[in-house]
């Protein structure tokens, strides 16, 4: 495939999208052999997101958290009926493939800024289909947990890869659009992956819902058979000698860590929706909560990423987090359908904004040898946080009911990333 001049000159304009005062009207930075071209008006037309190179690593990642949700509401079900397991071995599971992601998410970024980013793509996807084909024949509960290890062990190297390289190829001055749509490869899967999960068991077997979790692995391998320049996919810069600094991207933990504060709150939603909605006798419409909520995000996308990259960070996070903390509300205060639709649009909307414009934060922090560890920072705050908010927030859920915990605790940590964003900012 023929690289096209703006492709290369990529490395050259991913700093400037590092200040959020850069405009957009006088952004062209050439003679990169030169150093420091001249800078004059641009009249040429945006350049393009939807290129087949960003098409492609967006539909890998999609599948790969397809796979994701897809066992996090099937593979329950499958150790209770088919290997005789209780709830405490179906929690198990997760527990295992958090373990996995968590201890290797701060390895992946080295990882990824220290070996070229598309070979390791096709190797952690072949991996994954591998694992995903090895469930069918898993024989055991032990066997089962060992695989859920590796699958976060992968999990944590591939998207960390896929979200890393999607930074790296977008034009600097729409990268904050750019890894806004990026992000809705996930949150679509939030939806598509438990219900293909839910109705292959409901039809199927659990032998055809892992060979089909391995086919999609084979697909995200196909989808990300693309070329890229070398300065995106071969390591930039020296290997710093070991150390925390090595592993954690200084820069990015601010962003990061207010988008764990907020995350830590989400994982309430995540977690507990069902349960929540069947004391409300709403468990037929879970799933109409969770299209809502996706809807919102979808529609709300190319606004916010579009105010982020013109107007800067301010003025989607503020309103972003406003109306995830009043959706929130809402939803603690939730008594039939449309109420509970209701707040899943506001949870949608905010959630949406917000949390892209942290991601941006983040791997712009950072230069672009250091993207693959950015990227691993950020996210290795949002495992541990839902991991947290699993715990602690279903601990208080228990004591003082699910209206309380979203109502009340996930509005104040919500304020609290807000407060913390204001405090980061100004600083």
């Amino acid at each position: 495939m023929r690289i096209s001049s703006h492709t290369k000159n990529y490395p050259d304009i991913f700093m400037c999208g590092f200040t959020d005062t850069c405009s957009r009207s006088i952004l062209e930075i050439g003679n990169r052999n030169g150093g420091g071209g001249d800078i004059h008006m641009n009249t040429q037309p945006r350049e393009p997101l939807w290129t087949k190179e960003f098409l492609g690593i967006s539909l890998s990642n999609f599948l790969l958290y397809i796979a994701q949700y897809a066992m996090i509401a099937a593979l329950p079900i499958v150790i209770m009926t088919e290997y005789g397991g209780g709830e405490v071995e179906a929690g198990l599971a997760m527990t295992f493939f958090q373990i996995g992601t968590i201890s290797t998410r701060p390895f992946a970024g080295l990882i990824i800024d220290a070996v070229n980013k598309r070979k390791l793509m096709h190797t952690v996807l072949l991996a994954f289909f591998f694992v995903m084909a090895a469930f069918v024949f898993a024989a055991s509960l032990s066997a089962i947990y060992g695989l859920r290890l590796l699958h976060g062990v992968i999990f944590a190297v591939s998207t960390t890869t896929a979200a890393t390289l999607a930074a790296m190829m977008l034009p600097a001055v729409r990268k904050g659009e750019g890894i806004g749509y990026f992000a809705l490869s996930t949150n679509l899967a939030m939806v598509v992956g438990p219900l293909v999960g839910l109705l292959l068991l409901a039809y199927f077997s659990d032998a055809t819902l892992f060979a089909l979790l391995a086919a999609l692995a084979a697909c995200a391998i196909a989808a990300s058979s693309f070329r890229l320049p070398d300065e995106i996919i071969l390591p930039q810069g020296q290997m710093r000698k070991l150390s925390v600094e090595t592993f954690i991207e200084r820069k990015a933990l601010a962003p990061a860590a207010v988008a764990g504060i907020t995350f830590f709150a989400y994982g309430s939603v995540l977690t507990f929706i069902p349960l929540y909605a069947r004391s409300l006798g709403l468990a037929e419409e879970t799933s109409l909560f969770y299209a809502c909520y996706a809807g919102a995000i979808v529609v709300t996308r190319p606004f916010v990423g579009r105010i982020f990259d013109r107007k800067g960070a301010d003025y989607v996070v503020y309103p972003g987090l406003l109306l995830f903390a009043i959706g929130l509300f809402c939803l603690g205060h939730a008594s039939d359908i449309l109420s509970l639709l209701g707040a899943a649009v506001l949870l949608g909307m905010g959630f949406g904004a917000a949390t892209p414009a942290f991601q941006t934060l983040a791997v712009r922090s950072a230069p672009p040898a250091r993207a693959g560890v950015a990227t691993a920072t950020y996210f290795w705050s949002l495992d541990i946080s839902v991991g947290l908010a699993a715990a602690g927030l279903g601990i208080v859920a228990v004591t003082c009911g699910f209206p309380f915990t979203y109502g009340v605790v996930d509005v104040a940590v919500v304020a609290c990333a807000a407060l913390c964003y204001a405090w980061w900012r100004r600083g």
